[in-house]
């Protein structure tokens, strides 16, 4: 159960440590993706590459509503599988933008962010699912944002690495 948490702890726990500030994203200088980089299911999120490679194979993300509103609860529903244990010693790599402007930059420790979702450290191996419902602050100023979520064991193997983009508009 816990393993799939790992995917929306890279995004949703970002989300909360940075409040108000962002959700999901697409990052700076990256060239557009191909629709096969989409990550299953109803959302904004596209792997940064091929995902062969990664730890986390992800069946599918549905995000209710999508894209999220400010001020609505935002429904996470999730599946997938991890191929190792997830210890002390993660990390991901964070760019948080509102239009051009970074908002963060930074390499945050992965096993105190996922506290942020009620899990700690070590994440099983092996298949999973999860449901997670977030409120979204009101006073999310409109415009679009963007997150890029790069996530690493503490062997430096990479777990995921995710892209998206969500625009706020106006009440």
């Amino acid at each position: 159960m816990k393993s799939i948490m790992l995917l929306s702890t890279v995004f949703l726990s970002s989300f909360t440590a940075a409040s108000s500030l962002t959700f999901f994203g697409n990052t700076h200088d990256q060239a557009i993706l191909e629709d096969d980089n989409k990550v299953p299911g109803d959302n904004p999120l596209t792997y940064c590459s091929d995902p062969k490679d990664y730890l986390l194979a992800i069946d599918h993300v549905n995000l209710t509503p999508n894209p999220p509103e400010a001020g609505k609860n935002l429904t996470v529903e999730a599946s997938g599988t991890l191929a190792q244990e997830i210890e002390d010693g993660a990390y991901v790599l964070l760019i948080v933008k509102y239009g051009f402007i970074t908002l963060l930059d930074q390499k945050a420790d992965l096993c105190a962010q996922i506290k942020n979702v009620n899990l700690e450290c070590p994440l099983r191996e092996g298949l999973t699912s999860l449901t997670k419902e977030i409120p979204l602050p009101s006073e999310i100023p409109p415009g679009k944002y963007s997150v890029h979520a790069d996530a690493y064991t503490k062997d430096d193997k990479r777990i995921t690495c995710l892209d998206a983009s969500v625009h706020f508009s106006r009440h």
